[in-house]
């Protein structure tokens, strides 16, 4: 052994020795001593990288050292540029700062020099998962189990992770790679030290049963507050703290306080999505949709391929009447497709949209057929997609969805009304009576089927007392009705009570003010003619 040899070997002791001992600033300032006497040696500069990223993943330091880190590494690198191991911890250092594209391309690089470096495959599958692309993430995980079966732990989780879920996978072969992964975890080094790390939060203990307590006892207050902020002081770099913080701060009501601890979460950890999603749900709260969609599209950003990330950026888009995104991003879901009852639902929105917001019918007719084609027992389906052949003439069309849906749900109200509105507009009163007074059958609250039928009997029967009995029944399982109101109104009226008449028709312009049912010049017009 040379004599650089045997000073590093002596040097490495001193500095090992203050790490075990917590005294990581002490190693480092011995380390920078060393190096001060022997600029180009690599190891040192490996060596005070890996104590400056020890210190980075240290969640009771405020700071960050993964610049630090990067440096050194890079200055070993400039005497090694061959060495696979440094490119992969500039990788990891990189990961850890959440700048996963220089992470990505330290790990390939790493490999290019070394292509049986398990972790690097390791690293890209962990990168892979984080961006949502699944096979590439089962192709890498497999590749590091089968250059190091015995120390892949973490690659035989995220496989057991993959599978759970597709659902097509036996419980057998999801459950063998659990127990490969436990079984291996001995020997996984680097799944060990996330274990350690894990434990190290142990010491939080007595203070997080206290604050558990307080919140059975008492709910969520100042006092679980208080707790909280106690365990952040000894962890100022916990993304799991601030993120119950945040969720305190929410329940309290104090928006803009648990928007601030989201966002600390985020700047410590910005591939967190739960504190994303938080976040979104906080801005949805208080109605910032404009802060909503941009946090959307920051995790669609770390996700592209999330559908449920998609919808959520959809339904934001709509809510801020931004109608022309939030279709393409419902699309975007619809073709990213993660299970044919989720998408059918999406297509069913997409339809909804066309037909109300667009009045585009053929496109509303197109969505709610997809619908049908992904999820062909699912009710709403028939019912949207009759509405919308029924508002664009096709009454047969309309007829033969409904009557599909019977096949499903014989006895179901819904279906048995929208055939009775159907029978009435085409004419054909005798079988919309007897549609409506299904629907009574199968739901005696039916105050919709009540009221139709009502005017049937008021408007083409003429057969005034029947209509108001049946006017009567719908305002009563719906006291909120105004249309039923006003056309007890019009009944009352024909009978000659205009003093009855004038108060109902004032109820349903008094609802009409929320519920939006008709038009109020109509009912004012009704109490004019009462007294002319």
């Amino acid at each position: 052994m040379n004599k650089t040899a045997i000073e590093n070997k002596k040097i490495n002791k001193a500095i090992e020795k203050f790490r075990k001992k917590g005294e990581i600033q002490k190693a480092i300032e011995m380390c920078r001593g060393a190096i001060n006497s022997d600029e180009n040696n690599a190891a040192l500069h490996v060596k005070l990288g890996d104590l400056y990223m020890e210190k980075h993943l240290d969640i009771y330091q405020a700071q960050q050292f993964a610049d630090e880190a990067i440096t050194e590494y890079q200055r070993a690198l400039e005497t090694d540029v061959n060495s696979a191991e440094i490119y992969y911890k500039i990788g990891m250092a990189f990961y850890y700062k959440r700048e996963l594209d220089k992470a990505l391309n330290y790990f390939k690089l790493a490999l290019e020099h070394n292509s049986k470096l398990s972790e690097a495959h390791y690293m890209l599958s962990e990168i892979a998962m984080k961006k949502g692309d699944l096979t590439e993430a089962m192709e890498q995980a497999q590749n590091a189990i089968n250059i190091a079966p015995l120390s892949s732990s973490r690659a035989y989780y995220i496989i057991y992770s993959i599978l759970s879920l597709q659902k097509k996978t036996t419980w057998f072969k999801k459950y063998l790679k659990l127990a490969q992964s436990v079984l291996s975890l001995p020997f996984d080094k680097y799944a060990l030290k996330n274990v350690i790390r894990g434990l190290s939060e142990i010491k939080f203990l007595p203070l997080l049963l206290k604050a558990i307590i307080a919140i059975q006892t008492k709910g969520i207050t100042n006092e679980v507050l208080d707790i909280y902020r106690r365990i952040l002081d000894k962890a100022p770099r916990s993304t799991e703290i601030y993120i119950v913080l945040g969720r305190i701060y929410f329940e309290l009501k104090r928006y803009d306080d648990a928007i601030c601890e989201y966002k600390m979460a985020i700047w410590l950890d910005c591939l967190n999505l739960q504190a994303y999603c938080y976040l979104c749900q906080l801005y949805e709260e208080i109605r910032d949709f404009d802060s909503a969609i941009e946090t959307c599209k920051k995790m669609i950003e770390l996700q592209p391929n999330n559908a449920d990330f998609h919808c959520q950026l959809a339904q934001y888009l709509y809510l801020n009447e931004e109608i022309d995104e939030a279709i393409e991003h419902y699309q975007t879901a619809v073709t990213l497709n993660p299970s044919p009852q989720w998408t059918s639902v999406v297509a069913q929105t997409l339809g909804f949209i066309f037909q109300e917001n667009i009045k585009n019918l053929d496109a509303a007719i197109s969505s709610y057929q997809q619908a049908y084609n992904l999820n062909p027992t699912d009710l709403d389906t028939y019912l949207n997609l009759g509405n919308v052949f029924f508002e664009k003439g096709s009454y047969e069309n309309a007829l033969i969805v409904y009557k599909k849906a019977l096949e499903y749900s014989p006895n179901n109200s819904r279906i048995h009304c929208n055939l009775g509105y159907l029978y009435w507009g085409k004419g054909d009163l005798e079988e919309a009576v007897k549609e409506y007074e299904k629907a009574i059958k199968y739901d005696n609250t039916y105050d919709i089927a009540y009221n139709n039928l009502g005017v049937i009997y008021l408007d083409d029967f003429g057969r005034i007392q029947k209509a108001i009995e049946l006017f009567e029944e719908a305002r009563k399982y719906n006291p909120n009705y105004a249309l039923a109101h006003y056309n007890l109104a019009r009944s009352i009226a024909l009978k000659g009570d205009k003093v009855e008449a004038a108060k109902l028709y004032q109820i349903a312009a008094d609802i009409n003010t929320y519920t939006q049912e008709l038009d109020p010049a109509d009912i004012q017009e009704k109490i004019e003619d009462l007294f002319t």
